[in-house]
């Protein structure tokens, strides 16, 4: 249950009340920092995935270095810890703006992990598993302009980032809530800041925009 903006959850006294939002945002911040590419390169490839392939603690890392079916299983974990983040949150009663800081903590955990010295991925993911909690609608739409645009740029990276984008729109299309379109456009912004390093990087490697733009296969990488 998602509470409206400034209402009390039902959680009891105010110290019962504050003891809930900062234990589901501890638990956001634990959850957010299991490092699952980081444990399957290890198990897998006996590596640091932060330290192979695009240098990535995420799922499009994996694919490419360990293989499809384990980068899909980081994808399925990095949105499940998103979701869980905002779940427990929920589930502990505790009001919206502690849900909405319970997920951005989440993400920061996975871009900050207390358990690898602060050193993770950029978030994408854990962004997704967030607000499909808070906005369900979004996910179908923006796993439909994903799909269109990888058809378009066999450009995974970019294609579900440009579709990331879809979730102020439906927060403001959809749900009419100016609280859902501010908050999801700040929590992207955490890895999109992240990702400005790995563009520029992209593109003096593709040499033009275009290039970088449109790839000529799914296994096309800069």
């Amino acid at each position: 249950m998602v509470y409206p903006l400034g209402q009390k959850s039902e959680s009891g006294g105010n110290g019962v009340e504050g003891f809930l939002v900062a234990l589901a945002i501890i638990i956001a911040y634990l959850l957010g920092s299991i490092p699952f590419a980081y444990l399957i390169g290890r198990l897998r490839k006996g590596t640091d995935i932060r330290e192979t392939g695009t240098r990535n603690m995420g799922a499009m890392n994996v694919f490419y270095t360990v293989g499809f079916w384990w980068g899909f299983l980081v994808l399925i974990s990095d949105v499940g810890k998103g979701a869980a983040a905002v779940g427990v949150a929920i589930g502990l009663g505790v009001g919206e703006i502690a849900q909405f800081v319970a997920g951005a903590t989440a993400v920061l955990g996975h871009a900050f992990p207390v358990f690898l010295g602060f050193r993770g991925g950029r978030g994408g993911a854990t962004c997704i598993g967030v607000l499909c909690v808070l906005m369900p609608w979004g996910l179908p739409i923006a796993f439909g302009i994903f799909c269109i645009l990888l058809l378009i740029t066999r450009f995974p990276t970019l294609s579900y980032s440009i579709a990331l984008i879809s979730f102020p729109f439906v927060g403001w299309l959809k749900y009419d809530r100016w609280e859902l379109v501010v908050y999801s456009v700040g929590l992207l912004l955490i890895p999109l800041i992240r990702y400005i390093p790995r563009i520029i990087e992209m593109r003096d490697k593709a040499g033009n925009w275009g290039r970088f733009f449109r790839r000529k296969s799914l296994g096309d990488r800069f």
